[in-house]
C-alpha cells in the first residue's frame, strides 16, 4: 500500500462509486514504473473495480515551453502509449494529450473528472504544478488525492526548512531509515485485471483528440507547428524511462567507481546526466537508489550509527556511491525540502538575512564588467570558460555541475544588482535546461547567491561575504581544455 504520509487529500469532494473510471491525471511523474501516484490509482481502481485511466496532458502555454522540453516530454509520452497499448485486458486506457493552441485544453479535466470516481495527482513542489492542482482542486466535483514519488523521504515526514546541507544531512541519517523500506512497487500494472473500457469517450476525444501518433514518433513538422518557442531547438538528450535507465546504466558501470575523485572534471565528465529524467519523472529515485544499492551489495544493516552530519561513513558503500548519494538525496531533496514548504522560495527574499544584507551592502559597488540578458544568452561575455558554459547549456540543455557555479556566481558579478542577476539566472536556465524548473534547480541558483552557505572572508566588492568564486582559479583546479575545445568559439 501507498504510504499514508505520501497521500495528500486536495478537496473535500467524495468518492463516487458510481463513476465509470478511476482518472490518474499524470503531470510530474511521467512514468509507469516505481511511481506511488499510479500505484495509488491502481490501488483505488482494484478497491472500486473500476477501469483505470491514465491522462497525461502537456499545455502548450506554459512558460518557457519550447521544442526542447516538449520533444523530451513527448518522447516519455510516446513510450508511455507503447507499454500501455501492450496490456491485454487489464481494463487500462492511456490518453495523451498535447496541446494544439493555448487554452485549448481548458475544460478536459473537468470533463474526464465528471465521469470518474476519483481523481488521482502528483504531488509536486514547484513550477506552476501547485496552483494548477489548487485550483483544480476547488473545481473538481469529486475526491482528488495529490502524491508524492519525489523522493525517498516523504516531504511531509519534515515541518521546517532546513538552512544548510549539514542539518539537512543529520535530520536524514535519523529519520530517513524507516522509509527505505517504503519503496512503491515497481510495476503496478503488472498482471492488472480491472474491467474493460475499451475507449475513451467518443465525445471526450473529438473535441480533445488524443496526441497523434505522428507527433508521438518524433515528427519535426508536427512540433514545429505548436506555437511554442522554436528558437530552443531539441537536444540531443531524448526522454523516457527506456532512455532514463540507460544512462544509469553506463553511470554505473563507467562512471561510479571514478566519482569520488572526477566528479567535479569537466574534461572527465562523470556526472550522471539524469537530473532531466529525474525532473520530468521519467525515473523513480527510488529505482535510482534500488539499482546504486543492489549494485553494492547493500543492505539497510550497513548504515552507520553515528556520523552526525558528516558527509562520508554513514551509508556504507563504496567512495564513489557515498559521494552520488550525497548529491542525489542530501542535496537534491534539501531543495524539495525548501520549496514544499516556502511559497517564496525562488525569490530573493528566500535567501537567509545575512546573505542579503551583505549583498545589499555591496548592491551599489562598481562593476568592471556588466552584461545585459541577450548578451549572456548568447554567450557574449569577455570570459572563455563562462562562455562555454553558456554555450553547452544553450547546445545540450546542461551545464557541467561545477561550471554551472562558476557560471551563476559570474552573472552575479556582472548584472547591475543581484535581483537583476538573480532573474537573469532563472531566465536562462529555465529557457535551456532540460532539467530547469525543478526545487533542485533552484535550489543550485540561490546558493550561488548564499542559500544552505555561510559568510566567507575576505569581504570582497560586489559579493560582501557570499562565496566567491573566479574564472582563472577554476581552471587551475580543473582539467578544461577538451571543455573547452567542445564549446569554445
Amino acid at each position: 500500500m501507498v504510504p499514508a504520509s505520501r497521500i495528500r487529500t486536495c478537496n473535500n469532494a467524495p468518492i463516487r462509486i458510481d463513476g465509470e473510471f478511476v482518472l490518474y491525471w499524470m503531470i510530474a511523474f511521467r512514468r509507469l514504473s516505481s511511481n506511488f501516484s499510479l500505484q495509488r490509482a491502481v490501488e483505488l481502481a482494484v478497491e472500486l473495480q473500476k477501469p483505470l485511466v491514465i491522462f497525461e496532458p502537456l499545455r502548450v502555454g506554459y512558460q518557457w515551453a519550447s521544442d526542447r522540453i516538449h520533444r523530451f516530454v513527448i518522447d516519455g509520452m510516446a513510450e508511455n502509449a507503447s507499454r500501455v497499448a501492450a496490456l491485454k485486458n487489464a481494463g487500462v486506457v492511456y490518453y495523451p494529450y498535447v496541446e494544439p493552441r493555448a487554452d485549448t485544453g481548458k475544460g478536459l479535466l473537468a470533463a474526464l473528472a465528471s465521469r470518474a470516481c476519483v481523481v488521482v495527482t502528483d504531488d509536486f513542489p514547484s513550477f506552476f504544478l501547485p496552483r494548477m492542482v489548487e485550483a483544480a482542486a476547488s473545481r473538481l466535483p469529486v475526491r482528488l488525492e495529490a502524491v508524492d514519488s519525489n523522493g525517498l523521504l516523504p516531504l511531509r515526514a519534515t515541518d521546517r526548512v532546513f538552512t544548510t546541507a549539514f542539518s539537512f544531512r543529520a535530520f536524514l541519517q535519523k529519520q530517513l531509515p524507516p522509509h527505505l523500506i517504503e519503496f512503491p512497487q515497481p510495476d503496478p500494472l503488472k498482471g492488472l485485471k480491472l474491467p474493460s473500457l475499451n475507449a475513451m469517450p467518443s465525445d471526450i476525444t473529438k473535441r480533445w483528440p488524443i496526441a497523434a501518433p505522428n507527433l508521438l514518433s518524433g515528427d519535426a513538422a508536427m512540433l514545429a507547428s505548436l506555437p511554442i518557442d522554436h528558437s530552443v531547438g531539441v537536444a540531443e538528450t531524448r526522454g523516457g524511462t527506456t532512455a532514463a535507465c540507460e544512462k544509469l546504466s553506463r553511470f554505473l558501470e563507467r562512471s561510479l567507481p571514478h566519482y569520488a575523485a572526477g566528479a567535479n572534471d569537466p574534461d572527465a565528465d562523470n556526472r550522471s546526466g539524469l537530473s532531466p529524467y529525474l525532473h520530468f519523472g521519467h525515473i523513480s529515485p527510488h529505482e535510482l537508489f534500488h539499482e546504486l544499492m543492489t549494485r553494492e551489495e547493500w543492505s539497510p544493516a550497513s548504515l552507520g550509527k553515528k556520523t552526525g552530519g558528516k558527509r562520508e561513513g554513514w551509508w556504507g558503500v563504496s567512495p564513489g556511491a557515498e559521494a552520488w548519494l550525497d548529491e542525489f538525496v542530501t542535496w537534491r531533496e534539501l531543495g524539495y525540502n525548501m520549496s514544499s514548504h516556502r511559497d517564496d522560495y525562488d525569490q530573493f527574499e528566500s535567501l537567509p538575512d545575512w546573505a542579503q544584507a551583505t549583498l545589499a551592502k555591496h548592491e551599489s559597488d562598481p562593476r568592471e564588467h556588466v552584461y545585459s540578458l541577450d548578451e549572456f544568452a548568447t554567450a557574449a561575455t569577455h570570459d572563455e570558460l563562462w562562455n562555454a558554459a553558456q554555450t553547452q547549456l544553450v547546445r545540450e540543455g546542461r551545464i557541467h555541475n561545477y561550471l554551472r557555479m562558476l557560471w551563476g556566481k559570474k552573472i552575479l558579478e556582472w548584472s547591475e544588482t543581484p535581483r537583476e542577476a538573480l532573474t537573469t539566472m532563472i531566465e536562462l536556465n529555465n529557457r535551456y535546461a532540460l532539467d530547469g524548473r525543478n526545487p533542485n534547480s533552484y535550489s543550485g541558483i540561490l546558493w550561488t547567491l548564499g542559500r544552505y552557505d555561510r559568510p566567507w572572508g575576505p569581504e570582497r566588492p560586489i559579493f560582501g561575504t557570499v562565496r566567491y568564486m573566479s574564472s582563472d582559479s577554476t581552471r587551475k583546479k580543473l582539467r578544461v581544455n577538451q571543455y573547452l575545445r567542445t564549446f569554445g568559439r
